[in-house]
């Protein structure tokens, strides 16, 4: 119960029934090691909070962006609650330390996992939603989602954009390569480089390939940006 109170007060919101919030930490692995059956973890709560999420995201970029058209409206809300940017937002407020996981899914590094810890973030919002209404899932949406759009949309797109960037001012292909990989199985963390020729630009590390190649796609962005 002390873990829970903890991540209450990150949250932001005063539960009346703290229960939904320890359901909402309730991976599947763990309810069926306690014999919950499916009502017994987070994913009614996930599929909930999903929807207010995707009504709140999109009510904050429509009025935020009045000329923006729907296209790229649509980019920017995916980019936003997509899987590894709701995983970051999540990691954030130090949410994977209170994850209830089953002891193989402990085991093989569900604590790390953007998939488990993205859910879980959903199922916290249709928590707030429950308990407290739709107003109080917005503040929560709002302070910890919706906040450094810029930064975080540049993450999610940052291979796309320094593509642009290059083939701007040259003809010249970039090339990402997996120059390290490091941890077991179930934690590799994976070490990319973006070259333009023989020149490097960026460094990156993720716990997959693909992320790896985006930070390091971010990292050139940001050492271009200074430069200029």
């Amino acid at each position: 119960m002390k873990k829970l109170r903890e991540l209450e007060q990150k949250t932001g919101h005063v539960f009346n029934d703290i229960s939904w919030l320890k359901l909402a930490m309730s991976h599947s692995s763990y309810a069926n090691e306690q014999h919950l059956g499916h009502r017994g973890c987070n994913e009614r709560l996930e599929f909930l909070g999903d929807a207010v999420l995707e009504l709140v995201s999109s009510e904050y970029l429509y009025d935020t962006y009045p000329e923006m058209p729907e296209g790229k409206l649509t980019r920017l809300r995916a980019s936003l609650v997509c899987e590894p940017t709701l995983a970051y937002d999540a990691r954030c407020i130090g949410l994977p330390e209170y994850l209830l996981l089953g002891k193989g899914e402990d085991a093989t590094g569900g604590r790390k996992r953007d998939s488990v810890v993205s859910d879980a973030l959903e199922a916290t919002i249709g928590a707030i939603f429950k308990d407290g209404g739709f107003e109080e899932a917005k503040k929560f949406i709002l302070r910890y989602i919706m906040n450094d759009v810029e930064n975080k949309q540049l993450f999610h797109d940052s291979k796309t954009r320094l593509q642009e960037m290059i083939q701007s001012v040259t003809d010249e292909e970039l090339s990402y390569q997996i120059v390290a990989e490091s941890g077991p199985d179930h934690e590799k963390v994976f070490e990319a480089e973006v070259r333009l020729g023989d020149k490097l630009l960026g460094r990156g590390t993720g716990h997959s390939k693909k992320a790896a190649e985006q930070q390091a796609a971010y990292k050139a962005i940001l050492a271009a940006t200074k430069k200029d």
